[in-house]
């Protein structure tokens, strides 16, 4: 799968996003090492706390799903009814992308037309993953 055709899959799962309270519609798209593709959309919530993002979404699709290798991730975010724009994953999804990626793992950004790439190591350089626990 090219980066186009990942970025493409992360705007069309955009378009599931359920997002009432901040009107900011997210999709995520998931390659594994194993070429399958899973997406996955944010969820809100009223009362904040249960609120899922896309990129956790997808993750957590993959691994219910008994993948554990990852290549890429595209992330496509912006205003309900705009075009999407640059957005960065969360501290939280950053985590998760730390539990199950290596520093090398490539993060997507942007549109299908203006993207950049970027590696897990770049944009969570000192991050907490189960190496520190060995």
């Amino acid at each position: 799968m090219t980066d186009v055709e990942l970025m493409q899959a992360a705007e069309k799962a955009r378009e599931s996003a359920y997002s009432p309270y901040s009107d900011f519609k997210v999709g995520a798209a998931l390659l594994t090492k194993s070429g399958k593709v899973y997406v996955g959309c944010n969820i809100e919530n009223a009362s904040f706390t249960p609120t899922v993002c896309a990129e956790r979404v997808a993750f957590f699709e993959a691994v219910k799903s008994g993948e554990r290798a990852f290549e890429a991730i595209a992330i496509v975010g912006g205003k309900a009814g705009e075009p999407p724009t640059f957005c960065s994953p969360c501290g939280v999804c950053r985590q998760v992308m730390a539990e199950f990626c290596q520093k090398d793992f490539r993060i997507l950004l942007g549109t299908k037309e203006d993207f950049k790439s970027y590696t897990f190591g770049e944009l969570f350089p000192l991050s907490f993953s189960p190496e520190n626990l060995k």
